[in-house]
């Protein structure tokens, strides 16, 4: 990471590598806007005889509504015992399908701001979309089990993709901050057996075609990672090799998936060096990415809270994108 830290620090002086200046904002959807053109939600169980690398829970799986402001909806899924996706199936499926990891430091999976009130801007554009609500690493759970959750989903999506009317070759996933560890070990880690086949879905790959990351977590070094989801997943004192093997920039290869990154150059809380290192390990692997740093933003903004600025205009840029590289029809 030596030669990465001077490209970080370069970055943060010049403003000549903003990739993105003053454009048209795009207002942010609201919460209420977005479940009244959510209908006909179907929900499906990951695991028919429970996941693997569970143990007894000290305490239920629960809703936790942050918010307090009733127009606005801002939960979080807590103690995740039976993972699930959520599929918000477009009025007409274009065959593209989109896993979506969501945020929440491994200690929760949020519900709305990167799953719900983004889910339309992409089934608008006949995306199906699938949200993942993963296991979370420590206290009962394997620290793979996010991992785990999400090589199932792939693999469940890409089964019974004929049932959903998609192409089981056009299947990506969009992770948010640390669900963009996820998506990123999901990438980087699509052949790791992390758990034992349970039937003919895992006979399939779990690599997605494309990746999609939001202000990801991306690294273990302690100089550059956010500290609370390092935590949660590998522990206070881990060896440099747990370190290393859950780094996802140092896991990229020339097999890993084509990339779309966004981030904040202002977050304070997951430090755009994340992802930087990524871009630069997908780079030098010689797979294609497009990279985008936006001035403003700060952490989690999503579309709720980029109102106003150019960082609102990432669904269509990722779409867009999509387009460029064939995931679209």
């Amino acid at each position: 990471m030596q030669g990465f830290a001077g490209l970080y620090r370069r970055l943060v002086r010049s403003t000549a590598l903003m990739l993105v200046g003053a454009a048209t904002a795009l207002a942010a959807l609201s919460a209420t806007a977005s479940a009244a053109s959510l209908e006909n939600l179907q929900e499906l169980t990951l695991w028919p005889k429970g996941p693997p690398g569970s143990a007894s829970f000290p305490m239920p799986q629960q809703v936790l509504e942050r918010s307090k402001d009733p127009a606005i909806k801002d939960r979080a899924l807590l103690a995740i015992t039976q993972p699930s996706l959520l599929v918000y199936r477009p009025a007409k499926p274009n065959g593209t399908a989109l896993l979506v990891t969501p945020g929440g430091a491994y200690q929760r999976v949020v519900l709305d701001k990167e799953a719900d009130e983004i889910a339309p801007r992409f089934t608008d554009a006949g995306v199906t979309v699938f949200r993942l609500a993963y296991r979370l690493p420590g206290k009962a759970q394997a620290t793979d089990a996010p991992l785990m959750d999400a090589q199932r989903a792939l693999r469940l999506i890409r089964a019974n993709a004929a049932d959903w009317g998609l192409d089981p070759a056009r299947i990506g996933v969009l992770g948010f901050s640390a669900g963009g560890h996820v998506a990123s070990q999901l990438a980087t880690g699509y052949e790791r057996k992390v758990y034992e086949p349970v039937d003919a879905a895992d006979q399939l790959s779990a690599r997605p075609d494309f990746l999609a990351l939001g202000y990801p977590v991306i690294t273990m070094d302690e100089r550059f990672t956010h500290a609370i989801s390092r935590q949660e997943l590998i522990g206070d004192t881990p060896s440099p090799e747990t370190i290393a093997a859950y780094s996802t920039e140092r896991q990229v290869t020339a097999a890993t998936p084509q990339a779309f990154i966004f981030h904040a150059n202002d977050d304070a809380d997951v430090p755009v060096a994340n992802s930087l290192a990524f871009y630069d390990a997908l780079r030098k692997a010689g797979v294609p990415a497009e990279l985008h740093i936006f001035r403003q933003g700060g952490h989690g903004f999503s579309l709720r809270f980029a109102a106003g600025l150019p960082a609102a205009q990432w669904p269509d840029l990722l779409l867009a994108w999509m387009n460029s590289i064939k995931m679209l029809p």
